[in-house]
């Protein structure tokens, strides 16, 4: 890191010191490639632009991370409760024992035997249906979790050029093609 960080401040030091523009392109640059730098600070600053030949553009590899949300579902086994239903066995047994307590008195008895039947026959048939019963089933449960993964992403480029015979590096954003365009930047020497 710091030889890279020495290597920028000699290119940057070199740069500053050229007093002529490459006179082998046109004063008129391109616009520049997307992801480029726009244009630096006016006229009036001393700087003027010129045009390097590309040597070499090697892309830089880095681990990009993301998290993607996602739901995971898994089966549960649940006991489940069934209560029964006593309305409907009280009902129905009450009707069957009025009807074997009608069949089985005679005379004045029969009411007797009727309402007797009618109460025995409901009281059975609430004690049948009450026997609800316990049962197992399966119930299905989501959940959102973040999935983390890591990819492999160009995330620039080391690019070596040639500027009026010297060579120099720096590592930019984007790939900048056969050319490249500088800005040099002239100012006294101390």
């Amino acid at each position: 890191m710091t030889r890279l960080w020495l290597s920028t401040l000699a290119l940057a030091l070199m740069v500053t010191s050229i007093h002529a523009q490459d006179v082998r392109y046109s004063d008129q640059p391109p616009p520049p490639p997307p992801g480029a730098p726009g244009p630096g600070p006016g006229p009036d600053d001393n700087a003027h632009f010129g045009w390097a030949d590309v040597l070499r553009a090697d892309p830089v590899q880095g681990i990009v991370r993301t998290s993607v949300p996602q739901q995971q579902c898994y089966n549960q086994q649940v006991v489940q409760h069934d209560p029964g239903n006593s309305g409907v066995g009280t009902v129905l047994g009450a009707v069957v024992g009025g009807v074997l307590g009608s069949t089985i008195g005679k005379g004045g008895g029969r009411v007797a035997a009727t309402v007797g039947g009618a109460v025995v026959g409901g009281a059975v048939g609430n004690h049948v249906s009450d026997q609800g019963g316990d049962y197992a089933t399966t119930q299905t449960n989501c959940q959102q979790v973040n999935t983390v993964s890591d990819q492999r992403r160009i995330i620039g480029y080391d690019v070596e050029y040639r500027y009026r015979g010297e060579v120099y590096t720096s590592r930019l954003n984007y790939d900048p093609g056969e050319r490249l365009r500088v800005r040099v930047q002239v100012q006294p020497a101390d």
